[in-house]
Formats: structure tokens, C-alpha cells, sequence
């Protein structure tokens, strides 16, 4: 795989941050490549603005931040905003339908809404795994990670006891964006 570069954008509290390492560890540690994670947030533990920027990669990773996207997600609209112009041309943008409503036109992209924070809150009783959600979409959409791979470091990663309900998320989010590219 060439090198392919991801950023996850939200706000504090939704484990934007979070998602970059699993996606990072999904790679590394399960599916054999390379893989840099970096993240930025502001000084509010909830609400300030959040990204994570992951780097995949066949060959070793000798700049780890994202130049230009090829996949970004925005759980915000505020955050697809700020970071809708460093997705490249043709890029694959996943947005958190229902909590962005305004996709700016102008740019070619491949778009996939999913509804995370409603599946997470209404179908799986946690609104927290919304980030879940949003990851297996990530994999559904792109295969950027194997779905084995990304169980695996969602299962490392997260506090022990709640392994079910973030896999039954992760699943549901692959589900979701295979639906939506049908």
C-alpha cells in the first residue's frame, strides 16, 4: 500500500484522539505496515476541537504528519470545516450525519454519511462508541486496515468489560458503510 494518510476531527469527548491510536495499532501490530500517530487538541478537557492524524504505510514512515488527506472524518461540522481544504482531490471524506448538515460543495470526494452518534446513542445505548462506529466505517469504506486487524487493537485498547459493546460499534459502523456504498 502506498503511503496513505488519515485525519479523525471532532471535538474533546468524542475519542477522536482515541481512534488514531487503534487505527495506528490496527496497522502495526495486526496488519504488518508502518504507521505514525500524532494529535492535536485544545487546552478543554470536552469540547474544544481534537484531531488525530494517522500515516500508513508498506515502507517506513519518515514524516509523520498529514500533508494532504486521503481519508479524512469529521464528527463535527465545526471540524469539517477547519479541515475539509487538507483532504486531496478525490478523497474519501466520513462525516458523523448527524452532526454534520453542510457538506461544502466544490471540491470531487467520496462521501459516506454516517449516522455514528445516533447508531452509538439510540442503537447501542452509549453514545461514547460513536468513535466505534466511526472506525469500522473507516474500514468498511476503505480496507485501510483489515476488520480482523482492527478488532484486535480496538479489544487492546479499551477498558476491560466493555469489549462487546465496542466490537457489536465497530461492526455496525463496517455494516454501515458498506450500505452506504451500495
Amino acid at each position: 500500500m502506498p503511503r496513505t494518510e488519515i485525519r479523525v476531527a471532532g471535538f474533546g469527548g468524542q475519542g477522536v484522539v482515541l481512534a488514531g491510536v487503534i487505527l495506528g495499532r490496527a496497522a502495526c501490530l495486526h496488519d504488518g505496515k508502518h504507521a505514525t500517530q500524532t494529535a492535536s487538541y485544545g487546552p478543554e478537557a470536552r469540547g474544544g476541537a481534537a484531531h488525530s492524524e494517522v500515516v500508513i504505510s508498506d515502507e517506513p514512515v519518515d514524516f509523520p504528519e498529514v500533508e494532504e488527506a486521503d481519508i479524512l472524518v469529521a464528527m463535527s461540522q465545526e471540524t469539517l470545516n477547519r479541515h475539509l481544504k487538507s483532504l486531496k482531490e478525490g478523497g474519501t471524506l466520513l462525516v458523523d450525519a448527524d452532526l454534520v448538515s453542510d457538506i461544502p460543495q466544490g471540491k470531487r470526494l467520496v462521501l459516506h454519511r454516517i449516522p455514528a452518534t445516533s447508531v452509538a446513542s439510540e442503537e447501542l445505548g452509549r453514545r461514547i462508541v460513536a468513535n466505534m462506529v466511526m472506525l469500522g466505517a473507516i474500514v468498511g469504506a476503505t480496507s485501510v486496515v483489515s476488520e480482523k486487524a482492527l478488532k484486535a487493537a480496538v479489544k487492546e485498547s479499551i477498558p476491560p468489560g466493555t469489549e462487546e459493546l465496542n466490537i457489536r460499534a465497530v461492526e455496525r459502523g463496517i455494516a454501515l458503510a458498506q450500505q452506504a456504498a451500495t
